[in-house]
């Protein structure tokens, strides 16, 4: 668990219900990323695949067709554009090019070509620049998934292993603790964190939803310390106290896959949602419509900007 024992975590304001700012029909919404530099968001649909951009002070939106999955994001320091997982591996992609079809990323390195039933899932930097990402069973069922560390200057360093579905991770405020998931067992870890050498240890079980709430997706923390974690079959985002994991404060959404989550806009203030067609019937998403669609809710307090990628 993360020291702060001794912090008060109160339940935060939430302004509203959620708005759904792009029906996008998404088969597996994910990877949610507010662009400070941009004023814009950034967020994917995996399976399709697909990258959107989108600019809430005007409405803006770009799409960009991949060729594979694109899996998480996160933005550059020294140079336009991202870094990204793909289906293999860790890639970059240069968001000056022209949307539309043919989206061409650059591979930096594919950590684990003998497990071929494998594909790459969330990730995202810690503060000091470096990219964790997951990997994860293409079926969602063999514990082949790994955490990976890539840094800037090209090392790749397996931390973990035996995921059957990888999502996460988040740090807690003093970046002691890293949380991290293994959805489709329903556990969320906490591991000590050593911000300096960028490792790992102590993995233990923080939190585990009950049944009617569905499985831990993607997360974030906000500038409290608190985490706001998506409820995959669970139709809602939580936050939570990072020491007790007691549930703070719930976010009903109009769609029962729902996947990952950030904190943006002007004021930091614009909790960004995404969902997932993926997973239900034709009978279901006809009481669903806006499955797979982009939501927004307004929060009483803020949240932190995104780690930059240190290359």
């Amino acid at each position: 668990m993360t020291r702060k024992t001794m912090t008060s975590y109160t339940a935060p304001s939430i302004e509203g219900s959620p708005e759904c700012i792009w029906p996008a029909e998404a088969n597996l919404g994910e990877g949610t990323l507010w662009s400070e530099r941009e004023q814009a968001l950034y967020w994917i649909d995996i399976l399709t695949p697909r990258l959107f951009w989108f600019r809430p002070s005007d409405g803006a939106r770009r799409a960009w067709q991949f060729d594979e999955e694109i899996t998480a994001i996160s933005e550059r320091a020294n140079a336009p554009g991202l870094v990204l997982t793909l289906r293999r591996g860790f890639a970059l992609f240069d968001t000056t090019q022209l949307p539309g079809a043919g989206a061409k990323p650059r591979y930096l390195h594919q950590p684990e070509p003998e497990r071929t039933n494998n594909r790459f899932n969330d990730g995202k930097c810690d503060s000091r620049g470096r990219f964790w990402g997951g990997s994860m069973d293409f079926d969602c069922k063999a514990p082949t998934g790994a955490l990976y560390r890539y840094d800037a200057d090209g090392r790749c360093t397996k931390h973990d292993d035996g995921f059957e579905v990888t999502n996460g991770p988040t740090w807690s405020a003093d970046g002691r603790t890293m949380y991290f998931n293994n959805t489709v067992l329903n556990n969320l870890y906490a591991y000590d964190f050593d911000m300096e050498a960028g490792t790992v240890s102590n993995r233990r079980v923080w939190h585990r939803f009950p049944k009617p709430d569905g499985l831990p997706d993607g997360m974030t923390t906000d500038a409290a310390g608190r985490l706001w974690i998506a409820h995959w079959d669970g139709a809602c985002v939580t936050c939570h106290d990072p020491v007790t994991a007691a549930e703070l404060a719930r976010i009903p959404l109009p769609a029962s896959n729902v996947t990952d989550c950030a904190f943006g806009g002007a004021d930091m203030q614009t909790l960004y949602i995404t969902t997932a067609r993926n997973g239900r019937t034709e009978e279901q998403l006809k009481s669903e419509p806006l499955a797979g669609g982009l939501f927004a809710v307004r929060i009483g307090s803020p949240g932190v900007p995104a780690a930059l990628f240190a290359g």
